[in-house]
This record gives structure tokens, C-alpha cells and sequence, in this order.
């Protein structure tokens, strides 16, 4: 989900578009010709992204090279990933002005609903640019299986499954950007792009029950089973989703994402600092193995995603990413901890149930209403963070708002940093 309408199937056609009050008489067909010539990309914000990027990754840097006295292997790994990731990062950013012109060819794309009424919100913005994110994430991480893993590897096979789960909602989410799936189906989606990781799953299938609760549960540890792939599963479905409706602005679906997943890779780092156990070890260095890459990718894309965005990442991206989150989590096993950093996706899901129950009317676009003569958006009465928030608070410019959100994803990722601080050795 994006600030964007969809264009027509047949928008470029021998007719006129009447969103375009200029454009040309029938017989100046668009062709792929003049969209390869015409077409230009702004340039992509990367101080912005310098900014960001120095401000989520300095602790996280500090904390593996310098704090922790991480094993001389582990680190070994993790620093030629993130070495994949770097140049991930520059194929990216290179590779979404291609791709940009590829999808205005096949008529893939939108107009800024928040900007409406003005220059900007005229422009054919190319969207479903998710795709190139996914990509390079994909072939930076097999790749990366060269460097680390053997063939008699344990994690091999969970790796493995994990990237096909990823690509499998890829695959999925470009569906969704082609076909417009409904939202209902939508749900249903990441349940099938599970199965490859449910069925490779040889992990374990206990939780650690919290101490205040051991007495009435009369045991520390309990199998779940099969029950606990099923909560793997929901998991899944939550985080892909909870992504994709948590949007509607530009730069809060990649903000969110990177803000995450750096609270992913601080996590990781501590608790490979703190403990001394091998597998432990391994369950969270795997997390890093795919998150340095997630957040490498879409960094680069957020250059472009931006105020004002140059392009739309579509639900190829957010659904790709949301997975890729759920996935880090299942295998690195701190699902709980990710639900917390997830905590303003779960209050935005808990306003939307209403509107997604079918108990209120929900529309197409549940997106804040942008007032032409101030150039300010105002909260509409539809139950997402965005709107409450705008309801809340006030008026805001676009970009603003994206930021007033995005350090509240941060603010959230902190208090779970310190709500497991305090609560370390007595609720588990």
C-alpha cells in the first residue's frame, strides 16, 4: 500500500489521458522509444540516506567491532556480509532507474494521491520498484552462502528455505502489484509462502515459560508441537501485512523497515556478546546473515522513496520485507522481542480491525486528507496510526509526518530495549 492511485490498463492509449490537461493529440502514441528517452529519474537522496544510515548502524558497528568480544569466525562472516551488502547497496541504486523505465513501458504506474491538486501530484511515479529490492537482496544472500557454508552445513537447509519463503513472496507481492489482489486474499498469501520454511523447520518447538507463571504451569519449558509452527505461520502473515497497511506516506513503508531492522542487528549483537552458548551464537549471527542485506537494499531504495518520491516500492516490497522480518525472528528465536519492535504495526493493526473486520466501511485508500491551500495533510476518521495520529496532533506536512512516525518506530524499539533490560532474570 502506497499514497498512490493506480493508473488505468489503458491509460497510455490513442486517447488522451484527462488526468493530463497537456497531454498529446491521439496521434503522438506513447511508444517505448520516447517513455526510454523522455524519462528521467530525479537523483537519488543520499545525504538523507547518509544520515539515516550513520545514525541506525553507528551502535550497531560499535557493539560487534569494539564492545563485544564477538568470536574472530562469527565476525569473519558477518563482516563479509555486510561487505555483500555494501555492494548490494550500489547494484540498488543503479538498478532502479533501469527498472523505472522497464515499468513505465508496461504502463506500471501511479499519481501521489497526497499530493493531488498539485504539480506533483501529476507525475507518473513508477511503482512495484519493490522488485529490484528483493532481487539484489536474493543474490547478495546466495552468494553469500559461498563465503560461509558448507555442505554438511546444519543451517544450510533452514537457510535455504528461508530464501525460498522470501522468494516466494516476492513472487507474490509482484502478483499482487499486477493483478490488484484483494485485501482478503492478500491475507491468505503469506500462509502458502511459508510452507517452504514450515516444512524445512528442524528447529525446536518449545517456549521457556515465564517464571511468575511456572507455578501454575508446573514446568519451565513446554513443547508446543506443531502448535508452535502454526504460531511460526501467523507470525508470518502478521508481519507481512502489518507492513503493507502501516503506509500511505512517502519513505514510512522503507522507513519502518530500516528502523526495524537495525534494532534486529543491535539485538543480535548483544546476545551473541552476552552468551557463551555455540547454537545461540549461530541462531543470531543467521539473523544478521539476512538482515545486513535487507537493510542494505533498502537503504538504496529509500534514496529514491523519499520526499518526494521518485518512485513506488508497491507491495512487492512491503510484503518482501515484512517476510524477511519474520523469518529472522522464527530462526533466530526472539519472535516475542520482534513483536515489540513491531509495536506501532500492532496498534495500527488494533485501529484497523474495525475497517478490515467489514464492521466499518473501509475504502480503498484509508490515507489523510491533503488540504491544497496549506499543503498540510489532515487525519480523516479511518482507524490507522497515520490518521490518529494527524487527529491527534494536528496538521502536518508529508514529510513530517514520516518523520514524527518513524521516530516513534524508533521510541518503540528502544522501549523494548529496556523493558528486557528490567525485566532480564525475572520474567524469564
Amino acid at each position: 500500500m502506497a499514497a498512490r492511485k493506480r493508473a488505468s490498463s489503458m491509460s497510455i492509449s490513442n486517447k488522451p489521458d484527462p488526468a493530463e490537461p497537456n497531454s498529446a493529440p491521439p496521434v503522438q502514441k506513447m511508444t517505448r522509444k520516447t517513455v526510454g528517452e523522455e524519462f528521467r529519474l530525479a537523483p537519488p537522496k543520499l545525504g538523507v540516506i547518509f544520515v539515516i544510515s550513520t545514525l541506525l548502524c553507528s551502535l550497531y558497528l560499535y557493539l560487534l567491532c569494539f564492545h563485544y568480544k564477538v568470536d574472530y569466525e562469527l565476525k569473519r562472516s558477518i563482516l563479509i556480509n555486510a561487505g555483500l551488502s555494501f555492494v548490494g547497496f550500489f547494484v540498488t541504486l543503479k538498478m532502479i532507474p533501469v527498472a523505472a523505465r522497464y515499468v513505465l513501458r508496461r504502463n506500471m504506474f501511479g499519481f501521489d494521491i497526497n499530493k493531488r491538486g498539485t504539480p506533483q501530484g501529476d507525475i507518473k511515479v513508477p511503482e512495484s520498484l519493490g522488485i529490484v529490492v528483493g532481487i539484489v537482496f536474493l543474490i547478495v544472500a546466495i552468494i553469500f552462502q559461498y563465503f560461509n557454508f558448507t555442505e554438511d552445513s546444519n543451517w544450510l537447509v533452514e537457510y535455504n528455505a528461508a530464501l525460498a519463503s522470501i522468494c516466494f513472496m516476492i513472487l507474490l507481492g509482484f502478483v499482487d502489484d499486477v493483478l490488484d489482489v484483494p485485501w482478503r486474499v492478500k491475507l491468505v498469501l503469506p500462509t502458502f509462502a511459508t510452507l517452504p520454511l514450515l516444512m524445512a523447520y528442524a528447529g525446536h518447538t518449545t517456549i521457556v515459560i515465564p517464571k511468575p507463571l511456572v507455578a501454575y504451569i508446573g514446568s519451565e519449558v513446554l513443547d508446543l508441537g506443531r502448535i508452535y509452527k502454526l504460531y511460526m505461520g501467523l507470525l508470518a502473515v502478521f508481519c507481512t501485512n502489518s507492513i503493507n497497511i502501516h503506509a500511505g506516506l512517502n519513505g514510512l513503508e522503507i522507513g519502518q523497515t530500516v528502523v526495524i531492522a537495525a534494532a534486529i542487528l543491535i539485538h543480535n549483537v548483544m546476545q551473541i556478546g552476552s552468551s557463551t552458548d555455540p547454537e545461540y551464537h549461530q541462531a543470531h549471527t543467521f539473523s544478521i546473515f539476512l538482515t545486513q542485506p535487507l537493510m542494505a537494499t533498502s537503504l538504496a531504495m529509500l534514496a529514491y522513496n523519499w520526499y518526494p518520491s521518485s518512485v513506488f516500492v508497491g507491495d512487492t516490497y512491503t510484503v518482501f520485507a515484512g517476510m524477511t522480518m519474520a523469518v529472522v525472528g522464527i530462526l533466530g528465536h526472539f519472535s516475542e522481542t520482534l513483536l515489540i519492535f513491531f509495536l506501532p504495526q500492532v496498534l495500527n493493526f488494533l485501529l484497523s480491525l474495525p475497517q478490515l473486520a467489514g464492521i466499518v466501511k473501509c475504502p480503498r485508500h484509508r490515507l489523510p486528507r491533503y488540504d491544497s491551500a496549506s499543503g498540510l495533510l489532515t487525519g480523516t476518521k479511518d482507524g490507522t496510526l497515520v490518521n490518529v495520529y494527524l487527529r491527534l496532533f494536528g496538521p502536518k506536512s508529508e514529510k513530517s509526518l514520516c518523520i514524527h512516525l518513524l521516530v516513534f518506530q524508533a521510541l518503540a524499539c528502544t522501549f523494548c530495549f529496556i523493558l528486557r533490560h528490567f525485566l532480564a532474570g525475572w520474567y524469564k
